[in-house]
């Protein structure tokens, strides 16, 4: 007789051995966000470190009376330099200057000026592109001192403006002392204007051209086609383009403080200005730093009537 086989061990089947390694857990959804936020965590760390960090060190500053004349220790002040600058003459002031040099150098002039050039530039023959693309963006690239030096001997009494206009047989005026806010918003748009021009020159090649030859052959004139056609189909370049150049306007200082230091009587003194001479010329460290987070707080509601807008689709 032939011994029979001995009986394997009966279970469910599996498909693994017992012995084998446990199955491997899929990672989790922690785990996952994790390796994904790796490769931005030093950026981050660089965020926190000089962008977080000194605006919540300006913020504990801004309630402070710190002065640069040699106290020993600063006190907490709550609320007041803020009181102290809604109650101050100058301050009203300076936010007054500062929304009028942003709506004529910003809003209306680089805006305007910057659509208009990149629409012109779209019809243009390569050599007037060249030309006008190259000096636009010269003046673009000047450094902020040397393009207030530059507009400085422009507007000046004895300067080149005043020189035309007396060749013409027209009258001449200081235009620095008479509409100080008029020459330094048009100096911004003479600088600033070629970042307009590159954003809707990018903005206008990617219309298709099908689209507005179909409204011309419908008999559509230019304006017609500018105000019905190209302006909403670059709705967002627009609203993108003024969120930057208002944010960029409301930090000038170097072109201002060359050309009129902000006078003659506070007449060109914006937010800045007004908070330099509050923090580093009168010393008021705490005050200037309440005006500084004023400012931007000014610039976060710009920012986010500008996000809302752009979060419209076309």
């Amino acid at each position: 007789m032939t011994a029979e086989a001995p009986h394997a061990a009966t279970g469910p089947t599996t498909g693994k051995s017992p012995s084998g390694p446990p199955a491997s857990r899929p990672p989790g959804p922690l785990h996952r966000s994790l390796v994904r936020a790796l490769p931005v965590s030093p950026a981050v760390v660089l965020l926190l470190l000089f962008l977080a960090g000194p605006i919540a060190y300006c913020a504990f500053i801004a309630f402070t009376d710190l002065q640069l004349t040699g106290q020993a220790e600063e006190s907490f002040v709550g609320f007041d330099n803020f009181r102290t600058a809604f109650g101050d003459e100058a301050f009203l002031n300076a936010v007054w200057m500062t929304l009028v040099f942003t709506v004529i150098s910003a809003l209306i002039g680089q805006n305007t000026l910057g659509l208009a050039l990149a629409a012109l530039m779209q019809r243009a023959s390569k050599p007037v592109r060249t030309l006008v693309g190259g000096i636009v963006v010269t003046a673009w690239v000047l450094p902020e001192v040397v393009a207030g030096f530059l507009l400085y001997a422009f507007f000046r009494r004895e300067g080149t403006l005043n020189a035309i206009l007396d060749w013409l047989q027209l009258p001449t005026q200081n235009w620095l002392f008479t509409l100080p806010i008029l020459a330094v918003s048009f100096a911004n748009v003479w600088r600033g204007t070629a970042f307009s021009m590159l954003v809707y020159s990018a903005a206008l090649n990617e219309i298709p051209k099908e689209i507005t030859e179909a409204a011309q052959v419908d008999g559509a004139g230019g304006w017609r086609r500018m105000w019905h056609i190209t302006l909403p189909m670059i709705r967002r370049s627009i609203g993108t383009n003024l969120m930057l150049i208002t944010l960029q306007t409301l930090s000038v200082f170097g072109l201002i403080w060359v050309m009129t230091r902000g006078g003659p009587g506070g007449k060109s003194q914006t937010l800045p200005l007004f908070m330099y001479e509050e923090a580093f010329q009168k010393s008021m460290i705490g005050y200037g730093t309440a005006v500084a987070l004023l400012l931007l707080v000014v610039g976060s509601l710009f920012s986010v009537v500008y996000l809302r807008l752009l979060r419209t689709e076309v």
